[in-house]
Order: structure tokens, then sequence, then C-alpha cells
């Protein structure tokens, strides 16, 4: 992607908090910058979500194999499913 020069100006304490947070990430001020605006504007959530979901959708059959539909929170025929405290669907323990 193109890169487009922006000038801001700042407060002395803000500039120096900002220097040594991106020095502390070993990232240019820049950078980290760039990285608080795309945080903002949920860019970097955004594809997160979209790479999880492609993996869950790539393993899924490995995860209902492994951990089977009680872990998925369904309950199969006829059985109990057990709540908080112990206690089943119907209330008893």
């Amino acid at each position: 992607m193109a890169k487009t020069q922006l000038n801001v100006r700042v407060d002395e304490d803000t500039a120096r908090a900002a220097r040594e947070r991106a020095v502390a990430r070993g990232m240019s001020v820049n950078r980290y910058i760039e990285e608080l605006v795309k945080q903002d504007t949920g860019e970097v959530g955004h594809t997160f979500v979209e790479a999880a979901a492609d993996f869950m959708k790539q393993y899924e059959s490995v995860f209902a194999e492994e951990f089977g539909p009680e872990r998925e929170g369904r309950v199969g025929a006829g059985k109990v499913k057990e709540g908080r405290a112990g206690r089943t669907s119907e209330g008893r323990r």
C-alpha cells in the first residue's frame, strides 16, 4: 500500500510517551502510530476474526471428533446436560 505523510502536533508528554512505547515494542514511532490507528478502526481485529473463522472452518471436523457434541454445548437424545453447581437441566443434583 502506498504511504502518505501525515504531520501532527501533540504536546511534549504525548510525544515522549509515543517514543517510549514505540521503543518498548521495537518499532518506529511511525509504525506505532499506524498500528494504533489500525486497532482503533478495527482493521486488525477484523483480520483476526476472519483468520479465526477460516481456521475453525478448516478444522471443524477435527474439533467435533475430539470433543464430541457434548463439548459443543449440544445434548444428545435422552441425555441431561449438567449446569451450574452440578444441577441438571431439570434442577436435580
